[in-house]
């Protein structure tokens, strides 16, 4: 819509994973770089957190596109299985055949003979897991007992949960708590700062191919910040709307009213505009309430 416009090639903040505008700010490099070296070492676990919309998605389909032709990757985008299902979803992603009735013993054993000989030829297998944070009890005790399997060398699967906060607590309890401790490298994905969503505006609108002056001012950065708290996914949400806002009066400029205006239209980015303005009045409010205690 908005595109011709502001001269821009393709739609620069999509929601969608899409690794051709991965943003390598401290967080993001770190993840990856963590990722990166776990998986060259042959760990068994290794363990990704953050908040809904810190970009754990983007970075594990980064991280997949990163590696060399020695890993053979499976993906499993929502692990919300029981384990013989889990099992079988694994086993398509290793391209391995199975009868239609395959009982549970011929299905492991079908698996662990895929992996047996992808270790033959050189190959590296790793699975990743997003929304890790859903699976089972059951279907996390299965993994580990996939890891059992290795060489004098290293796993013969290595496994990589993507995962919300709440995929720690499930971690700690005690049922699995034979899984947490093979968790050897860990990284929780936090919001970008102030000055990171500045550098991320600039580097989608970049890869968009803006070729132009500022297009978000100062204003709008501010107000995209205090508006998404350093979110990613709401940072592209705002910006978004915000640019259909500038569209829509004509205007080359985004400016701070056009995002202030998409905040009181994001029902996530209002809620936390409306808590940040409240605990910036609170010691205002306080203040005024001794006072007037003291004057009374």
């Amino acid at each position: 819509m908005y595109k011709a416009h502001f001269g821009l090639r393709e739609s620069p903040f999509g929601i969608t994973p899409d690794t051709s505008f991965f943003f390598a700010c401290t967080n993001s490099q770190e993840a990856l770089n963590t990722l990166l070296i776990a998986a060259q070492n042959g760990e068994g676990f290794i363990k990704i957190t953050g908040e809904v919309g810190t970009g754990k998605t983007l970075l594990c389909r980064k991280f997949m596109a990163t590696l060399d032709s020695s890993f053979v990757t499976a993906y499993i985008p929502n692990p919300f299985l029981e384990p013989r299902t889990l099992m079988l979803a694994l086993a398509d992603e290793l391209e391995i055949s199975l009868d239609k009735d395959v009982d549970q013993h011929q299905l492991l054993k079908s698996i662990n003979q895929r992996l047996v000989d992808l270790a033959q030829q050189g190959k590296k297998p790793l699975l990743c897991l997003d929304e890790a944070q859903a699976l089972p009890l059951e279907s996390l005790e299965a993994l580990r007992l996939l890891t059992n399997l290795e060489t004098e060398k290293r796993k013969l699967l290595q496994i990589v949960l993507f995962g919300q906060p709440e995929l720690n607590r499930k971690l700690d309890l005690d049922e699995i708590r034979q899984l947490k401790q093979r968790i050897s490298f860990h990284y929780h994905l936090g919001p970008l700062s102030k000055d990171d969503v500045s550098f991320y505006i600039s580097h989608r609108l970049n890869i968009a191919g803006f070729g132009g002056a500022r297009l978000f001012s100062g204003d709008a950065i501010n107000a995209l910040y205090a508006g998404s708290g350093g979110i990613p996914r709401l940072v592209n949400i705002l910006a978004h709307k915000a640019l259909m806002l500038a569209y829509g009066e004509g205007a080359q400029q985004v400016r701070g009213a056009h995002v202030v205006a998409a905040v009181k239209d994001t029902v996530a980015a209002k809620n936390r505009w409306t808590s940040r303005w409240w605990r910036a009045l609170l010691p205002l409010a306080a203040c005024i309430g001794l006072g007037w205690v003291y004057y009374k």
